[in-house]
């Protein structure tokens, strides 16, 4: 994979333009020379352009949240692959819960995103995770690899430095559960044997973060879990010093 772990910020819909400018100036000034991580801002579309200047001649990067797989047309709301490319960014976030459970996103339009994205030289972070209702009735493993076969679709090989998988389960993002380091492992190792199946060896080198109430409190436990190469981090990146810990955790114990 990747020669460092990562640890993307999702800051979901918070932060004006000029609040993330200053919070991606503070955390730059922080860790610009200490981080062993790849560190990734993932902030809503209207600072993505600031953002990006920001930090630009750094090792940090910028994603987007969503996209849409048309190129063009009347999807009022929506905003393309191309547009994103526009700005600077190098990574989109795709299939997420929230995307999926409340907006309805299926299966099918995420492959269509994954393979936009890819199609335009960017890097999708690849979003699945079972509910508790999910897990409760031991369907997880079937929903991983529904979500995983249907999402990746169409695509005859993997190249690991373009694309990640984030492993968020649905009872954990946002409600201060975090999932056993027993779960995550398997989680993650099952994920991972699917990626083998459909591309085989290659598929090891994926990065495969894990999200769901991730913090400064739990990050050092499940950075030292097997098959974890970083986080997607919710609310804990909207914090200096919350996010500034997760980063310095991540870089001191992080070991492939």
């Amino acid at each position: 994979m990747n020669t460092k772990p990562i640890v993307a910020g999702n800051w979901k819909m918070n932060k004006s333009g000029e609040e993330g400018v200053s919070f991606v100036g503070k955390i730059k000034n922080r860790i610009l020379d200490k981080a062993e991580a790849k560190v990734i801002f993932c902030p809503p579309f209207t600072s993505l352009f600031s953002i990006v200047k920001t930090l630009n001649g750094t090792d940090f990067g910028v994603g987007a949240q969503n996209a849409h797989f048309e190129v063009e047309g009347a999807y009022t709301g929506e905003i393309s692959v191309g547009m994103l490319k526009s700005t600077g960014v190098q990574y989109v976030i795709l299939g997420h819960s929230e995307r999926r459970h409340i907006f309805g996103e299926t299966d099918v339009w995420i492959n269509k995103k994954i393979h936009a994205v890819l199609n335009a030289e960017l890097v999708p972070i690849f979003c699945i995770g079972e509910t508790l209702d999910d897990r409760k009735s031991n369907q997880t493993t079937q929903v991983l690899e529904n979500q995983i076969n249907l999402g990746l679709q169409g695509m005859d090989s993997i190249d690991p430095v373009k694309m990640i998988i984030a492993y968020e389960p649905v009872w954990a993002i946002g409600t201060g559960e975090t999932a056993s380091s027993d779960q995550v492992a398997r989680a993650h190792g099952y994920v991972q044997s699917i990626l083998e199946r459909m591309f085989g060896q290659i598929a090891h080198e994926v990065p495969i973060l894990y999200g769901g109430s991730v913090n400064e409190n739990n990050a050092t436990e499940l950075i030292q879990t097997d098959g974890v190469d970083g986080f997607l981090v919710g609310g804990a990146s909207l914090k200096e010093e919350s996010f500034c810990g997760i980063v310095e955790q991540v870089s001191k114990f992080y070991k492939r």
